[in-house]
């Protein structure tokens, strides 16, 4: 893949809110897994941990603590994306709170690009209550819920979405 490519690669995924209600392959979801593995992270700790979910009753609960977005529960699979503190700050103290986080992230990216490579579609939903998601999925605390990743087979909308000029975004040297 050349440049241009991996460009066009990019501009073509788009977030996906409508789900055909069919699971993703073991083979899918450890794809996704494998590609989220290879993401870099602070210090090459990979603090980040994720949730598999495939349940219809948890699909369910985590679409309500993501205040009722249904493609939640719609999804193949949803891929709870979360930062593990205890091993980032290991070793940064404090700043590993930000370097967990950071690595939640990226981690979820890759995921969603690799969906994108496997021609499945996505969504990153970072608008949830966090203590139910917390509750629901049974997190220790040391662990934060960082983004519910939905997968599957999806409607991508017929309409791009307008994105800012790339310029827009960037000061040299100063702000």
């Amino acid at each position: 893949m050349d440049s241009s490519d991996f460009l066009e690669f990019l501009k073509t995924r788009s977030s996906v809110r409508i789900y055909e209600n069919e699971h993703l392959t073991e083979e899918e979801i450890e794809y996704i897994i494998s590609c989220a593995s290879t993401a870099p992270s602070a210090g090459n700790l990979e603090s980040w941990d994720v949730i598999v979910v495939t349940d219809e009753e948890v699909l369910a609960a985590l679409a309500q603590a993501a205040f009722d977005q249904a493609h939640v529960e719609q999804a193949g699979a949803i891929f709870a994306l979360c930062a593990n503190y205890v091993r980032s700050m290991s070793r940064y103290g404090e700043r590993g709170i930000l370097y967990g986080l950071e690595d939640a992230t990226i981690a979820c990216t890759y995921m969603m690009l690799a969906a994108h490579a496997k021609n499945l579609h996505s969504c990153w939903t970072g608008a949830f209550n966090d203590e139910e998601v917390r509750d629901i999925l049974d997190l220790p605390p040391h662990i934060r819920p960082v983004s519910l990743l939905a997968v599957g087979r999806g409607h991508p909308p017929t309409v791009r979405t307008e994105r800012m000029n790339p310029g827009e975004h960037v000061h040299r040297e100063i702000w």
